[in-house]
């Protein structure tokens, strides 16, 4: 595979070890509101954008009835705990390792705005990202390929620009395939290896720092 020129990079459970505690601050959201599912089938919802999360667990009649205001109460829930988010191991090094071998960086989030404010602010990651999305910059999130596109148009570069998407969901795996480009993914997802190669991951690692040590055995050398 050919290097690449451009890194677009998660953000949410990528970077900073955030996945856990939205699939509580979501396991309390729906339970105030009367619905109570189990936090590992939620879980495995994590990295899927809110938009689509409450459908693909509790079906198209949760989503009518109550679709809007467990995302409201979702935040409600997660607000509390940013406080206790950490940068995940190596997450900005790799960044300046991504910018010191010329690459281009993207922070692709589809994340509240303001979380996403936390998460530059914690990663001091500023004066290295070119350029980050947010929640309000896309109407369809992961699977979808619209985030990425949209990270893509934020550098000025056309949606076919030759890029790598850094993730750890299965769902990132998917919308990076639906935008037409490769993903490295990390373990902090909680996703099953075999999961992420058949979803087409082309290479897998424990964390940032690992992916840092390796970069020269990937397109993004």
């Amino acid at each position: 595979m050919p290097t690449a020129r451009i890194a677009v990079v998660d953000v949410d459970g990528t970077l900073v070890d955030t996945n856990y505690h939205h699939a509580v601050a979501w396991y309390r959201a729906f339970r105030s509101l009367g619905e109570t599912y189990p936090v590992w089938r939620i879980h495995r919802l994590i990295g899927m954008g809110g938009d689509q999360l409450v459908a693909a667990l509790g079906g198209d009649d949760v989503e009518r009835r109550i679709g809007d205001r467990v995302r409201d109460r979702w935040v409600e829930e997660f607000d509390p705990m940013l406080g206790e988010i950490s940068v995940l191991p190596g997450a900005r090094e790799l960044l300046v390792a991504l910018r010191e071998r010329g690459h281009r960086v993207v922070l692709a989030s589809s994340g509240k705005p303001q979380h996403v404010e936390q998460y530059l602010d914690l990663l001091d990651a500023r004066d290295v990202a070119e350029e980050w999305t947010d929640a309000d910059d896309v109407e369809s999130t992961k699977p979808a390929p619209d985030l990425l596109q949209v990270a893509l148009a934020k550098l000025g570069e056309p949606a076919d620009a030759a890029g790598v998407v850094i993730g750890d969901s299965v769902f990132d795996v998917q919308a990076a395939a639906n935008a037409g480009m490769p993903a490295i993914v990390v373990r902090s997802g909680g996703f099953g290896d075999d999961e992420l190669r058949e979803a087409g991951a082309i290479a897998l690692f424990d964390t940032p720092a690992d992916l840092t040590a390796a970069l020269d055995d990937t397109p993004l050398a």
